[in-house]
């Protein structure tokens, strides 16, 4: 979102579970469009109120698993925003050897960018 549409919007990365480390297949695809994920971590939508990011601030989450819509529905109840879901396909597990397990996660990689264009437009020059 951050490289598509500068940071003009505020985004946080957030999950139903604190897996602390970033997939290495998800760092390498996400490096080959300019985006830097090996100093990123995951972290659970608990430990996000815990360091001070109020969901009352948000507008919209975007959840990509059943299991993150569930809870984002769950915490959103008392706040008036918006959860949408992208069943996004899930690489993790699929593929045998290192082209193909690429391979999944760039098809996740571009199914992600073909929602964002879908639902925020084509980002500008200035934003990419």
């Amino acid at each position: 979102m951050k490289k598509l549409y500068g940071m003009e919007v505020y985004v946080q990365s957030v999950g139903v579970k604190n897996d602390l480390e970033i997939d290495g297949f998800s760092i390498a695809v996400c490096q080959e469009m300019g985006v830097e994920l090996s100093r990123h971590r995951s972290r659970s939508f608990d430990e996000m109120q815990e360091w001070g990011d109020d969901l009352s601030s948000f507008d919209l989450v975007i959840a990509l698993s059943p299991a993150s819509q569930r809870r984002a529905l769950e915490l959103t109840r008392y706040f008036h925003l918006d959860v949408e879901y992208w069943p996004i396909l899930d690489p993790t597990g699929l593929g045998e050897g290192r082209e193909a397990k690429l391979a999944q996660f760039r098809a996740a990689r571009d199914q992600i960018v073909t929602r964002l264009h879908g639902r925020f437009g084509q980002p500008t020059q200035a934003d990419v």
